[in-house]
């Protein structure tokens, strides 16, 4: 077995650039709608936990990413994308409803989504999309723990698929890829022979071929379970272990020995976990390249079947990993390490191949975004921002900075947890609900977020730090607002 696809490199990139020139001339004559009507495919591919600085394209000399690497000389690279509730449930709720988890509801894991939003699955199906979700799905669950029971792993068809009504091959949550299950239409489970990553892009492969010849467009969702942890080799295939076996990753820059005084239990870390943090970036970097691998299958059957050119690409993931920085595990906080992840959007002929955006692009956003790209309509419920018009070139306008929100306990009703924080193209400010502390960091001068700015008598960062204020009070108003009016008959 091959560790990577080694995709086409040069002829991709010829054909991509001869495409994108013939659509500037199409352009200039006035042929060209930039609001695509032409219903292209989509093909929306998220990790679990991976984050943007343990990507190779991200300039991490350690990660063995060829083909995603490919794929962002390919697309447009959003570079400040985060995740607005970096939780599972939470950002799947979020990016489905294009909502924020304050209107969601899905404020931590473990909870079931409520039916009655207008989701990313409904425009498609209702724009005549033949949809297809394979992987995690994480809206369904309302029992901490017990995972395997059917009650919590068994999404029916229905409501609570919210619109994906096509093929379906799924599970609630689970982590342990060798053990794997995913369930159809009934409750009956279908266990997983192999690597579950490499049997979900089989899957995904198989209705690439199903759907290449229909008269409808479609939607594939492909939720990779990958790097969550658990992180022990028996977890990951061993040649890609053996990637790393050697590997001596230490502590990042950031690394402290005591726990954040914010921790919940989930990101707290004992004496023993500390000792395995080497270890458990050996195992996630290793399941990154087979998650790697994976996507490379992927983006070559889709150039083997002829759909490239008609095809909307998107890789990206939840949230990220800690790994010890900031004295922290997991995720579920406003720092670099768990709210940035890798965005990454191929649209052959609708844009300049290897474009960096510097746009603060949210999880709200991603559907605002996609939708107009599909020629399908934007729900009035939705609170991001379409940003579609930087993928196609066009001015327009984009947010002041990217607004997230940590609503409590990672999986349990507990206070004392909760944050609100704001980034922007350069500083991240953050404030705890539990005793009002703030945070200013500079991430272009200090990306470890080290120095905070909140007490610095710089006229400048007081300045700054009195902007995001008047900033977050502002952003907190509009979505209660748009939640009441939203909430109200009629």
């Amino acid at each position: 077995m091959k560790l990577t696809i080694f995709m086409p490199t040069m002829v991709l990139k010829l054909g991509t650039a001869l495409h994108y020139r013939l659509y500037i001339i199409k352009e200039r004559i006035g042929i060209v709608n930039h609001k695509c009507v032409e219903s292209p495919n989509l093909i929306y591919v998220f990790a679990d936990q991976l984050r943007f600085s343990s990507c190779g394209f991200a300039g991490n000399a350690r990660a063995r990413t060829p083909n995603i690497d490919c794929l962002a000389r390919e697309s447009i690279n959003f570079c400040n994308a985060v995740s607005g509730s970096p939780v599972c449930a939470p950002y799947r709720a979020s990016v489905f409803t294009g909502k924020y988890s304050s209107s969601t509801g899905m404020v931590i894991n473990e909870l079931r989504l409520n039916p009655n939003h207008k989701c990313f699955g409904h425009v498609l199906r209702d724009g005549g999309y033949n949809t297809a979700y394979i992987g995690k799905w994480h809206l369904w669950a309302n029992e901490l723990g017990n995972h395997r029971d059917p009650k919590n792993a068994f999404a029916p068809p229905g409501l609570y698929r919210f619109g994906f009504d096509g093929y379906w091959a799924a599970y609630n949550f689970w982590h342990e890829y060798y053990t794997a299950r995913y369930y159809h239409d009934t409750p009956a489970p279908i266990s997983v022979e192999g690597y579950e990553p490499d049997v979900q892009t089989n899957l995904a492969i198989e209705q690439l071929r199903r759907h290449r010849d229909s008269d409808k467009p479609f939607a594939l969702f492909l939720s990779y379970g990958t790097p969550h942890d658990p992180w022990n080799k028996e977890n990951v295939p061993p040649q890609y272990y053996d990637m790393f076996r050697d590997v001596e990753f230490g502590f990042p820059p950031n690394y402290k020995p005591e726990n954040d005084p914010y921790a919940d239990p989930w990101a707290r870390l004992n004496p023993a976990e500390r000792a395995q943090l080497d270890e458990w970036q050996r195992v996630y970097y290793a399941m990154t390249a087979n998650l790697d691998w994976n996507v490379g299958r992927l983006l070559q059957a889709v150039n083997d079947l002829g759909l490239r050119d008609h095809t909307i690409c998107v890789f990206t993931s939840d949230h990220g990993e800690m790994f010890g920085a900031h004295g922290r595990r997991a995720k579920n906080i406003f720092y670099e390490e768990a709210i940035r992840v890798p965005f990454l959007l191929r649209y052959p002929g609708h844009h300049v191949p290897g474009q960096v955006s510097d746009v603060c692009l949210n999880t709200p956003d991603v559907m605002p975004t996609l939708l107009p790209l599909m020629g399908l309509s934007v729900p009035d419920t939705v609170e991001g921002m379409d940003l579609s018009h930087y993928i196609l070139g066009e001015a327009g306008p984009e947010p002041e900075a990217a607004y997230m929100q940590g609503m409590g306990c990672t999986a349990a009703w507990e206070d004392g947890y909760e944050w609100r924080a704001l980034r922007d193209k350069r500083y991240t400010y953050a404030i705890m609900y539990v005793d009002g502390a703030e945070f200013l960091f500079d991430n272009k001068n200090d990306p470890y977020q080290m120095v905070n700015l909140v007490d610095d008598k710089d006229k400048d960062h007081q300045s700054i730090l009195q902007g995001f204020r008047d900033l977050l009070k502002q952003r907190m108003f509009e979505l209660s607002t748009s939640a009441t009016k939203m909430a109200k008959p009629g």
